[in-house]
């Protein structure tokens, strides 16, 4: 070996080990400015909520400004797209709902990877769908639609908020696992959705809890099921759809993802501030003021829940013709 070339390879050493470093104080350093918050949905919507909620402790406990940004249109991927496409330094975030796992099932094409352009930081919420009919409707619990539906002359309408929204995957997978025939009626939204259901327009609506919380509690509709594995304390007299039909899970979550490749560390920092902030009774109670309960979670757990939605959902979409374009 000659000294020369000794020389270069230490002096090689020596950069790799100062961008190490470099890296690693980025990564102590986080944050030192502002924070973007990306919100794949428009101003007042329910991720938009969940958003404001969030920005207080996430300010907090992060020592920086939390700027909300909607970024609504196309059942949130405009939003996701930029978030997707931005540098992977922790200043950029989304905040995203459980569409995020649908889109890819009924989307011909996205501008981004959902598994590959972005990393996930936490679930932060849980709100499921429920099933609502009209208080003239006959059937009141899920055993006695199953049944009436399967005597009926002619499928029984079912709306939702909109075509491959959560509600309508909700709908269709009644419909399979039930085995019954129903005809869907998407609206543009969960709002003109419920207006029908209340003026008996339609006699069941999936929608999320959210939307109908004050209905049912006033008597104006009734509640079959919520779409979750387990009942939720916004409602707990509401049995889950899964007590009638095994397996059944249609979780209208929020979660935060940030673009592929920012440096766990960072994360992780993200992460511990959401995790508190789902610990805190205030917090808490403003979540289930939506109609939701705060949760909190590893990335590895959201990770899995991306894994699990994605291919079964897309399987749905496929027997059920369920896309957009």
């Amino acid at each position: 070996m000659t000294v020369q070339w000794l020389n270069a390879m230490c002096a090689i050493c020596a950069l790799g080990s100062t961008s190490v470093a470099v890296a690693a104080t980025a990564d102590q350093d986080y944050p030192n400015k502002p924070i973007r918050l990306i919100v794949s949905y428009p101003a007042g919507g329910s991720v938009d909520v969940a958003a404001r909620i969030l920005q207080e402790p996430l300010t907090k406990g992060l020592g920086q400004s939390v700027v909300i940004e909607n970024k609504g249109g196309a059942g949130g991927t405009i939003g996701t797209a930029q978030v997707a496409k931005a540098a992977p330094d922790g200043y950029t975030l989304l905040l995203t709902l459980s569409s995020h796992t649908i889109n890819p099932a009924i989307y011909a094409q996205l501008p981004f990877d959902t598994e590959k352009d972005l990393d996930p930081v936490s679930m932060v919420a849980s709100a499921p769908q429920v099933l609502v009919a009209h208080p003239s409707f006959k059937p009141s619990t899920v055993p006695e639609l199953i049944e009436y539906a399967k005597a009926a002359d002619k499928p029984v309408i079912y709306g939702s908020a909109g075509v491959g929204s959560p509600s309508h995957i909700a709908g269709e997978l009644f419909k399979k696992l039930a085995q019954v025939q129903l005809t869907h009626a998407p609206y543009r939204g969960g709002g003109p959705a419920t207006v029908d259901v209340l003026g008996g327009q339609i006699p069941l609506l999936w929608v999320s809890l959210p939307a109908v919380t004050q209905y049912i509690r006033n008597g104006k509709l009734k509640a079959l099921a919520v779409s979750t594995k387990e009942r939720t304390p916004v409602v707990p007299d509401v049995p889950s759809m899964a007590e009638t039909i095994d397996g059944f899970n249609v979780d209208s979550w929020y979660a935060m993802f940030a673009p592929a490749g920012t440096p766990r560390p960072i994360i992780d920092k993200i992460q511990k501030v959401l995790a508190d902030a789902a610990g805190n009774k205030t917090i808490q109670q403003a979540f289930l003021a939506q109609g939701a309960v705060a949760v909190g979670g590893t990335p590895e757990a959201l990770d899995a829940v991306v894994k699990k939605e994605i291919p079964a959902w897309k399987a749905l979409a496929k027997e059920a013709n369920i896309k957009i374009n």
